[in-house]
């Protein structure tokens, strides 16, 4: 296998232990910097002559840095790569220009998935948290639907199955597994005014939820967003919010969206503003899939 001349680090990575050790099998010289750039000309200084570069959802890596990066051959991207679209690399000009981008996916699913069942029983029962009915409510016969239905919709919609809710979803195209297993799709609307509980599972810049989508869903219930950011339109969502009887949870500020601030102290909102993905067991996962990724490329 060969190796890169110099793989360059940029910012905190997120790296375990032992994949930063790893790394040693791949590059001639590592260097590593703790910290993210101020501007575009400090990430072009610290990528020096790199041929390699590891970065996580910061900094941004536009068109104009890369192609003042003479020697960079392979951007290695330690977080979710959802689409061109919404990475923080330019793909698109690298693609044109030799240098290959390979990013990860799912290996957070799981934490979001207690998140959401951690979240739903403590506001269904009432567990140092208002309780959002008159008296506890089981999962059992809840119903559930998901907006987005990839990976982690889908585990956490068979967990919440297991406990005996019932799930229905909106995605791009009907999944078929999913179909066998009792879990159907609805057209988003239908869907919005069916659930007594919505989760957005959606990919990274994608809103869905406008004024006329809340007022499909209606009030007196629960929406969770497991989405990296917002899946709802601000003033929107601030409206519904708004309603003491519309309960919302996310795990992040970055999910809540713009208007964090104005909600993050009201009784109908829980955020812990902790990322729930980020486990452990997630960044033992995340490590290894960036090592795969390196490898793939070194052995191409």
């Amino acid at each position: 296998m060969r190796k890169f001349r110099k793989l360059v680090e940029i910012g905190p990575i997120g790296l375990q232990p032992w994949a930063e050790e790893k790394l040693c099998d791949y590059a001639d010289e590592i260097v590593r910097y703790d910290h993210l750039p101020a501007d575009e000309d400090e990430l072009v200084a610290m990528c020096g002559d790199g041929d390699a570069m590891l970065v996580r959802t910061q900094p941004a890596v536009p068109a104009s840095v890369l192609s003042r990066c003479a020697q960079l051959k392979y951007v290695g991207m330690c977080c979710s790569l959802y689409s061109k679209e919404s990475a923080n690399v330019d793909i698109g000009y690298a693609e044109k220009h030799g240098i290959t981008v390979y990013g990860i996916r799912d290996y957070g699913d799981k934490g979001v998935t207690e998140f959401v069942i951690y979240a739903l029983v403590r506001v269904l029962h009432g567990y140092d948290w208002p309780m959002w009915r008159s008296r506890a409510k089981e999962i059992t016969k809840l119903r559930i639907g998901f907006v987005g239905f990839g990976t982690s919709g889908q585990m956490t919609a068979r967990m919440l199955k297991a406990l005996g809710a019932e799930i229905r979803y909106y995605a791009r195209s009907v999944k078929d597994e999913c179909e066998k297993e009792g879990m159907h799709f609805m057209d988003l609307r239908d869907l919005l005014g069916w659930s007594e509980v919505v989760v957005t599972c959606l990919n990274k810049g994608v809103i869905l939820l406008h004024e006329e989508e809340f007022k499909a869903l209606g009030d007196g219930k629960i929406m969770v967003n497991t989405s990296i950011g917002p899946a709802s339109d601000g003033p929107a969502l601030m409206k519904w919010i708004s309603n003491g009887s519309n309960t919302f949870i996310a795990d992040t500020s970055g999910a809540v969206g713009e208007i964090w601030s104005e909600v993050k102290d009201r009784p109908n909102v829980l955020c812990p503003d902790v990322s729930a993905g980020m486990t452990e067991e997630a960044y033992d996962l995340m490590s290894r899939k960036v090592l795969d990724n390196i490898e793939r490329y070194l052995n191409a």
